[in-house]
């Protein structure tokens, strides 16, 4: 139970980490769209900003947000494993 309800919270932080940046996309907007761009970079800047540091953007493009989820994936394997 306990797993199932972490496993939930990784998925949604997940999509969260997704909606921020495909929102880093689109150039800033006034409104409603910018007030959701903050609160989500609110959200996830503190962890993807940790993997920033270590993958420079490549042509433009930044993947610390594919790199965050995948270590968010790799640690609920690893709990998978170690609880099951």
């Amino acid at each position: 139970m306990l797993l199932t309800a972490f496993y939930r919270l990784v998925d949604i932080y997940s999509w969260l980490i997704v909606a921020a940046a495909v929102l880093s996309w689109f150039s800033t907007a006034e409104g409603v769209v910018e007030d959701i761009r903050g609160a989500l970079l609110t959200l996830t800047e503190p962890y993807v900003g940790l993997f920033r540091r270590f993958v420079p953007p490549l042509g433009g493009v930044d993947f610390s947000p594919v790199l965050a989820i995948l270590v968010l994936e790799v640690i609920l394997r690893l709990m998978q494993r170690i609880l099951i």
